[in-house]
């Protein structure tokens, strides 16, 4: 089987990105099933390698189709936004803020030409790229607007809980006002194309309430009457398995028995907390993080994007304690959704 090329950028490199991606290039594994080139910088990646204690080289590539994919060697495209010192681990700053913005809209053009099969996303700063004079909340919406899509959501998973998010980086009253029936209907439909290209043929998908226990019948609110439950009338209509709403303090927990293959969250926290919980395990004895899964994908966009489900994780940048489970997850999923696409 031919493997695929894929573009992963490298984050920002005042936090733990430039480390979780070569900690990932560091396992065999990820050769065997594809050609990863890394859009960054080689100070950054460099010093990663180094402070890891990896055994890897670099090998700096002008062309995307010159990634030869050799194990032990990292192909990478350099894009020279930093110097030697001309940064600080653990810090927001406009210059990698700059740099992570930079990384991510060249692997987006990369994907849009068809030379990458999929981008895979270390972590960025969302202060350090407004201080860069980039407004956006997130990888998501830079991915929104560079790829020209309206319609488009937030998909979490960790094992076989998966989320999908109706709204994610705004203020609590807000995605409150942002819970309109066309919009769930979308997300509803984002949810069965998102566990298709998961591999999941036949998607049951579980909505949760807005409001404690669904309003009790109007006692809590009115969303679940107004604007969920058409919603989810009219996506049984279309043929999509789906139930709901169900109350946010349970449909995850049925999620993860395997009553339902995604739950449609109703605002970013509802949807992250259950995932993070599920996919963080933290070792007591040994006072830190024995795994972190996950990965976040956006559905919806004419190329895949799949990412990590972690943030820069500044308290631990340049230290070489970063766990890249999540990015090799992100990797392995990027590579599935591209087969299934």
């Amino acid at each position: 089987m031919e493997r695929k090329k894929i573009a992963v950028t490298m984050g920002d490199p005042a936090g733990i990105g430039p480390e979780v991606v070569v900690k990932a290039l560091s396992e065999k594994r990820i050769y065997e099933k594809c050609i990863p080139v890394v859009i960054g910088d080689y100070e950054a990646l460099q010093d990663a390698i180094h402070f890891s204690g990896l055994d890897l080289s670099l090998k700096e590539i002008n062309d995307f189709e010159e990634a030869t994919g050799e194990f032990g060697t990292v192909d990478f495209i350099n894009l020279n936004y930093l110097r030697p010192g001309g940064w600080k681990y653990k810090e927001n700053s406009a210059v990698c803020g700059e740099a992570a913005f930079q990384y991510v809209v060249r692997g987006i053009r990369l994907a849009m030409e068809g030379k990458a099969a999929a981008v895979i996303t270390a972590p960025i700063s969302k202060e350090s790229i407004n201080l860069a004079g980039h407004h956006y909340s997130g990888h998501t919406e830079i991915f929104a607007e560079y790829t020209g899509t309206k319609d488009y959501a937030m998909l979490l998973a960790s094992g076989n809980l998966r989320v999908i998010h109706v709204t994610t980086h705004c203020a609590l009253s807000e995605a409150c006002r942002r819970i309109r029936k066309e919009r769930v209907l979308t997300v509803i439909k984002l949810a069965d194309k998102g566990c298709r290209m998961l591999g999941i043929a036949e998607p049951r998908i579980g909505v949760a309430g807005l409001n404690p226990h669904c309003s009790e019948n109007g006692l809590f609110g009115t969303e679940e009457a107004s604007e969920i439950i058409p919603a989810i009338q009219e996506a049984e209509k279309l043929g999509i398995q789906v139930a709901g709403p169900e109350p946010p303090d349970t449909v995850f927990v049925k999620c993860k028995a395997g009553m339902y293959d995604i739950v449609v969250a109703m605002y970013h926290d509802q949807g992250h907390i259950p995932l993070k919980l599920n996919g963080f395990q933290w070792d007591e004895g040994k006072r830190q993080f024995r795994s972190v899964r996950g990965i976040n994908c956006t559905i919806g966009l004419p190329i895949i994007r799949a990412s990590v489900d972690h943030g820069t994780a500044f308290g631990k940048a340049g230290e070489g304690r970063a766990n890249a489970d999540s990015m090799l997850d992100a990797m392995e999923a990027g590579l599935r959704m591209a087969g299934n696409k």
